[in-house]
């Protein structure tokens, strides 16, 4: 039997006040996996995923959520939504917020309070349970919130930027949750600007830029864009002659290792031998692995480098 979407997007578009926010996109979404929806702040996904929602409709094209319209009768309860908005009833305790977004999602109001105590303890949030919103910190509020999102166990999680704003300790944590909804055999699909946390979670990627889609496919397909690199290094002058026939483009860095991009031919089990034979003294040998944020900028042009290196140098602040 063949299990249904829990989203499909075809050739949708929308603008604000005449400015294009998403243009022409289109996606499927197949049940038990785990996309990274990718790109830079106003690249076109927040946009996207409320559209897929129902919470604003496209100008265009067409939403399909769990095969009928969003919104209706047939997906209550079975999707998890954590909006980029953060934003909890500011009276409210923990415990009275998840048990509050698992009543609205068909659960029973004592069953609730107990699957809210229940999270709060795996979660290490226990001494939360009666701390009251206003009073939590950021970090903790933000995940309240996504227990509350999740805490009715749905089929799909749609996760708007779930990483933003959190530090390190609290971004492994969240990771952490979405391997575990992951083993359970959910969907899931998560907007971020930071590719690292899709590289560790992600087997498909779709990456956004302008509005527009520019890669749908498996994370290794992605990465494969990349033109593979090289830093090697040795005190004996040849090196730099040796290495000119297995490299695109040769740069000497700071320390006077050479950053070689590859043809793509070159083999580094070849390098490695042709140093061997020619008694070349190695003192770094270090092929480089391809990232997504290298894999983004390959893709799309270095006009969007400024957008990426930005966002990136605001994650690290």
């Amino acid at each position: 039997m063949t299990l249904q979407s829990p989203l499909s997007i075809h050739g949708v578009s929308k603008s604000f006040g005449g400015k294009v926010a998403v243009e022409n996109v289109s996606f499927t979404v197949k049940p038990g996996e785990i996309i990274g929806f990718l790109g830079p702040n106003g690249a076109g996904k927040t946009t996207t995923l409320r559209m897929a929602l129902g919470l604003i409709k496209p100008d265009s094209g067409e939403v399909k959520l769990f095969g009928g319209q969003p919104g209706a009768e047939s997906s209550f309860g079975r999707i998890g939504f954590l909006p980029e908005e953060r934003g909890l009833y500011k009276k409210q305790t923990a415990r009275e917020s998840i048990a509050h977004m698992a009543r609205l999602n068909g659960i029973k109001s004592k069953e609730a309070f107990k699957i809210a105590d229940t999270m709060l303890d795996k979660y290490g949030l226990s001494e939360a349970k009666r701390k009251k919103n206003k009073d939590m910190s950021k970090g903790m509020a933000q995940k309240v919130q996504l227990l509350a999102a999740i805490a009715h166990d749905p089929e799909f999680y749609i996760l708007d930027e779930p990483f933003s704003g959190l530090d390190p300790v609290n971004q492994h944590v969240l990771e952490s949750i979405v391997r575990e909804i992951a083993d359970r055999g959910r969907t899931i699909i998560f907007s971020t600007h930071v590719m690292e946390h899709a590289e560790r979670l992600c087997d498909r990627i779709i990456l956004m830029a302008g509005g527009r889609k520019v890669f749908d496919g498996p994370t290794d397909e992605a990465l494969s864009k990349v033109p593979r690199r090289m830093v090697i290094g040795s005190d004996d002058a040849r090196l730099t002659e040796l290495m000119t026939p297995f490299a695109k483009s040769l740069s000497k860095r700071e320390d006077g290792t050479l950053d070689l991009i590859l043809k793509d031919k070159a083999n580094n089990q070849e390098i490695l031998e042709r140093c061997v034979a020619e008694k070349i003294n190695l003192t770094r040998f270090e092929p480089k692995q391809p990232t997504l944020h290298e894999a983004f900028v390959a893709m799309v042009g270095n006009d969007m480098r400024a957008d990426m290196d930005t966002n990136i140098l605001e994650v690290g602040q």
